[in-house]
């Protein structure tokens, strides 16, 4: 007999993939009800419709409301950290924050939640924190691909954190 267990691993994912979807994580910024459609966010302008946030031009009847992303922004308390260290981040400090950069913005075009809070620059060391638990991979996985490294992932489900670890000496 089969067990039907959401944490179950996956054979076709591997062992090495997070798989957040199967999972029913509940960010405990997120409004636990529905929302009045359409609201938009007087931070980033957001548009919440249709049971998402989008872009968009901001509609007349809309009832102002602040976005998960701008409340945990205004908190400082980020869903998602990326750490880069070694001794291959100091001289390499600029192009691997434009990496990160363009990453957050390729998916924040798409997702208005997903976006960087801030970075902390220390000599050999960078932090990335995010306002939600997908971008931190999409920024490991992509500073993994082009600039090699080892990569570590962990996800505390009861804090709803995910930390991703890059590491590379030159």
């Amino acid at each position: 007999m089969r067990r039907n267990d959401s944490t179950a691993p996956n054979p076709s994912e591997g062992h090495r993939h997070f798989s957040f979807a199967r999972r029913r994580l509940v960010d405990p910024y997120k409004n636990p009800g529905k929302l009045w459609t359409p609201s938009v966010c007087p931070q980033c302008n957001a548009i919440y419709y249709a049971g998402r946030w989008h872009w968009g031009p901001r509609p007349a009847a809309a009832r102002e409301t602040t976005c998960q992303a701008c409340h945990r922004s205004n908190d400082n308390f980020p869903a998602g950290m990326v750490t880069l260290s070694g001794t291959f981040v100091r001289p390499n400090r600029a192009v691997l924050v434009r990496a990160a950069r363009e990453q957050a913005e390729s998916e924040r075009r798409e997702r208005p939640l997903n976006r960087i809070i801030n970075i902390e620059q220390g000599e050999d060391r960078i932090v990335v924190n995010t306002t939600d638990i997908q971008l931190p991979v999409r920024i490991g996985e992509a500073i993994r691909r082009t600039f090699q490294g080892t990569l570590n992932r962990h996800f505390d489900e009861g804090g709803y954190l995910v930390r991703v670890d890059w590491h590379r000496d030159a």
